[in-house]
């Protein structure tokens, strides 16, 4: 071999480099047993476009303000009303956040309702041959209806509807659609709404 150097100058930037993916664990905190989802995301995705996906995942319908928080700085939809300092969400990648296995950040949605979900990084891979992303691997549980208020509301909600002597049995039945089923929970119809039910498994025959 002569020894000679490759030559990288006219190379673009990131030449080479391939991208990753990130499996994340994201678990909605005060409840229990617990709301979570596991999902497969590009290492390199905004944070906004993680809060769409994020909202897709856990069905919210976008209907409230939210906020990425993370070393204590807060992240998403800057507004000269802001009372603290928010840095764009459209300018920061997730692999800025989270870059190691068990790295964590807080995603909240509706300030008043005030639903934290917990993002933990678990691992990051390669993307699978012909993987569409992102990705449902897992979940448990439905989240809580939207303006239900809180954990609080949220716990006085499920004693009402599971309790047909509640004094506010029917008019929470009415208020959901008089339907809701806090076990239900579906990765393929999530996965069907990303990009028509691709998943992993069905990839490998499992």
């Amino acid at each position: 071999m002569s020894g000679a150097k490759k030559d990288t100058k006219h190379r673009p930037p990131g030449a080479g480099k391939q991208r990753t993916i990130s499996q994340l664990k994201v678990t909605l905190q005060g409840i229990r047993p617990p709301v979570w989802r596991r999902i497969l995301v590009q290492s390199d995705v905004t944070l906004a476009q993680l809060h769409i996906i994020l909202q897709m995942v856990f069905g919210w319908t976008e209907s409230h303000l939210h906020q990425f928080v993370a070393d204590g700085l807060s992240y998403g939809v800057r507004s000269p009303d802001d009372e603290w300092e928010v840095i764009d969400e459209k300018k920061v990648c997730l692999n800025r956040l989270l870059r190691t296995p068990g790295d964590r950040m807080l995603y909240e949605y509706d300030f008043g309702d005030g639903w934290e979900h917990l993002i933990a990084l678990e691992k990051i891979e390669a993307p699978l041959p012909n993987g569409k992303y992102p990705m449902v691997l897992a979940g448990r549980r439905a989240r809580p209806p939207e303006d239900v208020g809180g954990t609080w509301g949220y716990e006085e909600f499920l004693k009402a509807i599971g309790d047909p002597n509640h004094p506010e049995h029917e008019s929470y039945l009415e208020w959901c659609g008089r339907s809701f089923d806090p076990e239900k929970f579906d990765t393929l119809e999530i996965n069907r709404l990303f990009h028509g039910g691709w998943h992993p498994r069905k990839e490998s025959g499992n």
